[in-house]
């Protein structure tokens, strides 16, 4: 196997395996809110919404530690043992106790954090600069396959309930927890990368170095992976948070945040409480899922197939996903009552400002979707070109500031009606997509002037 179709296979294995993962873990995330109400135990108090808000808050904190794990350990251990972590989290709805759901919490929110690092550096060190937006676009594509089957599985399995029984809920999640442990082993079939430059590249001190003997050698190995670890960590807390570049595409980086909440965990919830939908609204969670994952998948398969000949640049799929967007946002509010995100198990009787569409429903899950794809390829293609030599650090970066976004948005839920939380999402989007656009900018200035400079 060539080395070109080597790394094209290790970008394959990668998606496969989160799609594996994110089949279980974000089915999980899209309904545990309405399987959390359905509870018949009085010993469970937890709440979903503050769950994710505890994942995405210490995600966001241990983005701080994510590189020197990843460097010590490297990237294919550290996916697998984060991706045990979410198995844990999704087989305690199996038997489910308040204290063991808010400890699991803390830990998936660290393995979260090691998880995306690692992602992010294999991504990029099997990327070149003329594929890293063809390797953006299968990945994402791959990962969002995950709506569809996860999703797909629990339209099948509550279609027609009003109420989600103890049975209905223990089958689905040692479903979900087996299939989430296939995607942690799927990572042991990725290959190391042949180097594009060998030896040449190697100072003459390196090439005696080498050459001791092998005691030594471990030792001198052992203490330059710690060495590389602190490197990591002060190039994430001190250097790479505070780029031009990065705090231009921070905002945009906050919007995806906020926007992965409404779309994994409150829309789905306010669908599932919309009585008008009849006794198929718990059901119809997982249809909005797979349409989601629909819209998902069509743009990271065309974005990522634009990215290979890239003439315009990044800021017309970008300027797509905000239409798209503020679209769905604006046929939400009038579609979807605005006491949804918080009603009882039971539903809300309100209704939006128009009578309630499933149809309409469904299109905003799929322009939900879409416009989430347009973001993301454009932000993983422009962060690992950019940082391509400090790959790892860089994705901490943007997982710690989408993190905290999100946790934050996740707090909000708990109180917030619709129209606050659309509202706070327009706002952000609009800022978010000029940021990028000035950061787009200032990357392909850089770049003309390196090709000037070359010739």
């Amino acid at each position: 196997m060539s080395p070109e179709w080597k790394k094209l296979f290790n970008i394959i294995i990668l998606g496969l395996g989160f799609m594996f993962m994110f089949t279980a873990f974000q089915t999980c995330g899209n309904i545990e809110q309405t399987v959390i109400k359905s509870f018949n135990s009085t010993e469970f108090h937890g709440s979903g919404y503050t769950s994710m808000a505890i994942i995405y808050g210490v995600f966001s904190a241990s983005n701080l530690i994510a590189p020197s794990v990843v460097t010590l350990i490297g990237p294919q251990l550290s996916m697998f043992f984060s991706g045990l972590l979410y198995s844990g989290y999704i087989a305690m709805f199996i038997y489910p106790y308040t204290w063991s759901f808010y400890t699991v919490s803390v830990l998936v929110g660290i393995g979260a954090a090691v998880l995306w690092t690692a992602q992010g550096n294999v991504l990029a060190i099997n990327s070149s600069d003329n594929t890293i937006g063809r390797n953006s676009g299968i990945f994402w594509a791959l990962l969002q396959f995950s709506l569809f089957f996860g999703n797909l599985y629990i339209y099948c399995a509550w279609h027609g309930h009003d109420h989600i029984r103890d049975k209905d809920r223990q089958t689905v999640f040692i479903s979900l927890t087996v299939i989430s442990l296939v995607g942690c082993f799927l990572f042991f079939l990725i290959r190391k990368p042949e180097p594009e430059s060998s030896s040449s590249d190697m100072s003459e001190s390196q090439l005696h170095a080498e050459s001791s003997d092998g005691s030594s050698t471990a030792i001198s190995h052992r203490s330059g992976l710690c060495s590389q670890a602190l490197d990591a960590f002060g190039k994430f807390a001190c250097k790479m948070f505070v780029t031009k570049e990065m705090l231009l595409l921070s905002v945009s980086i906050g919007y995806t945040g906020l926007e992965l909440t409404f779309y994994s965990g409150v829309y789905g919830t306010c669908i599932g409480a919309m009585t008008q939908f009849g006794k198929d609204a718990k059901g119809l969670i997982g249809i909005s899922g797979i349409c989601i994952g629909i819209g998902e998948i069509l743009g990271g398969g065309v974005f990522g197939m634009l990215n290979k000949n890239n003439r315009f640049g990044r800021n017309p799929v970008v300027l797509l996903g905000l239409i798209t967007h503020f679209l769905a946002f604006y046929l939400i509010f009038l579609n979807i009552a605005s006491d949804a995100p918080v009603a009882p198990e039971e539903g809300t009787n309100l209704q939006g400002y128009i009578t309630p569409s499933l149809w309409v429903a469904l299109l905003c899950s799929f322009l939900l979707g879409l416009g989430d794809s347009c973001f993301n390829t454009q932000l993983l293609s422009i962060i690992g070109f950019t940082f391509r030599n400090n790959s790892a650090p860089a994705f901490a970066v943007f997982k710690f500031i989408q993190s905290i976004m999100a946790a934050i948005a996740f707090f909000y839920s708990n109180f917030l009606h619709l129209q606050w939380q659309l509202l706070i999402l327009v706002v952000a989007g609009f800022l978010g997509s000029i940021t990028f656009f000035m950061a787009e900018h200032k990357v392909e200035s850089s770049r003309r002037d390196s090709d000037y400079d070359s010739i």
